[in-house]
């Protein structure tokens, strides 16, 4: 029998109500012919309170006990559906990410997936259970608990797949597949129903929530296609895979970025590499988004997502302390990111960016191209207008 991984979204496993639908989906599956492996997030936002709760005791807290803490919530959510599927007749089993063999390096909070060992998940495939398996966790070489970092389930339910010879991977979120751009910022935004590995990765790693950009890498290095669809309505949902037939346009969507954090460098004053060597230490990740002297500021600006910094005022204290006022973390700017293959192959997207930018008002600190993507450094305030604009300018609507 075929297997096929899915894995369900925090607002898909919100509540018991919910998480009785998923337990039908999944029945229904497994009545079609299928082996099914399901992959679940913590229920709502149950990850966000366990942090908060982390919050009240520490402001920067121990990355390993966090790690022991976050990654209850999936624990929740892996035992109630396979509860649920019991209900309904359906032999069932739930896995912790140890338990499932999911390996990784030793980095807290956002670790990598290094080996997949399925052997119990095999095992009980074979006795005819479907098999729950906790995502966004794992365990190190070292034994420890580790997580994925924000969006690790995706990670979880590729890696699976591929160490399954799975014949899908299906991504179940609230939306039916990845779009030109967010619907609540765009209502003329459209569905996209195939996108490469390549511009799904960019963006994804810009902003856009649907899938992590992890998730993606690690199913272009397996060949996986991945099926990302709406958990509630039938749809046709978004094929992610290695080829996609040319489109009349070259951009594929436009996403902003709003929760993170820059951090400006004096270029005469910082050197770049002892910077990145304090952020790497910290376990801080971050996108380069301009070097030398843009615009005459003579500053590199580094952009830092912070779905996985933990201790953002703790770690202002901390570039001050080293740094002091040659490195300034700001807060009011975040990014628009136009995707798309080839799009830089000429000045054309760039120049109308700008012009775009400027009929605005919106000062643009930085620019970064490369051969998928153009993103521009806008103060928070300018970022739905600039997004719903260059969408309009690029994709006509």
């Amino acid at each position: 029998m075929p297997i096929v991984v899915q894995k369900y979204g925090g607002s898909s496993v919100a509540d018991v109500e919910k998480i009785r639908k998923v337990a039908l989906r999944v029945k229904e599956t497994r009545e079609r012919g299928y082996q099914v492996v399901v992959v679940v997030s913590a229920m709502g936002d149950t990850t966000d309170e366990l942090l908060a709760l982390a919050k009240q005791v520490s402001p920067d807290p121990p990355r390993r006990e966090l790690d022991m803490l976050l990654t209850c919530g999936e624990r929740i959510s892996m035992a109630l559906l396979s509860m649920a599927l019991q209900e309904q007749g359906v032999p069932a089993i739930s896995f912790t990410g140890s338990q499932s063999g999911i390996i990784t390096n030793d980095t807290h909070s956002q670790a990598r997936i290094v080996e997949v060992r399925p052997y119990r998940i095999q095992d009980e495939l074979a006795r005819g259970k479907v098999v729950i398996v906790a995502g966004y966790q794992g365990v190190s070489f070292k034994r420890e608990v580790t997580t994925l970092g924000r969006g690790g389930s995706d990670t979880t339910a590729v890696a699976l797949a591929a160490a399954l010879s799975a014949e899908s991977c299906e991504i179940y979120s609230d939306v039916d597949g990845v779009f030109s751009a967010d619907p609540r910022v765009v209502p003329d935004a459209r569905k996209l129903e195939t996108l490469s590995y390549d511009e799904m990765q960019e963006l994804a790693s810009a902003g856009a929530k649907v899938l992590n950009a992890q998730a993606v890498e690690f199913a272009k290095a397996k060949g996986i296609v991945i099926l990302a669809r709406t958990a509630h309505t039938a749809g046709t949902g978004t094929a992610v895979q290695e080829w996609v037939a040319p489109a009349d346009t070259r951009v594929k969507g436009v996403t902003a970025e709003a929760e993170m954090a820059v951090l400006s460098a004096a270029v005469e004053a910082v050197k770049l590499p002892e910077l990145l060597e304090f952020l790497d230490a910290r376990g801080v990740r971050g996108r380069a988004l301009a070097f030398d002297g843009l615009m005459g500021q003579g500053r590199t600006f580094i952009a830092v997502p912070l779905q996985d910094v933990h201790g953002l005022e703790v770690l202002k204290r901390d570039v001050g302390a080293r740094f002091g006022e040659a490195v300034t973390p700001r807060e009011e700017v975040g990014t628009v990111t136009a995707v798309g293959a080839g799009m830089n192959a000429d000045w054309s997207y760039l120049r109308r960016a700008l012009g775009v930018a400027e009929e605005l008002g919106a000062r643009v600190h930085a620019v970064h191209t490369s051969p998928l993507q153009l993103t521009l450094l806008v103060d928070k305030q300018h970022l739905k207008p600039l997004t719903a604009r260059l969408h309009r300018e690029f994709l006509g609507a």
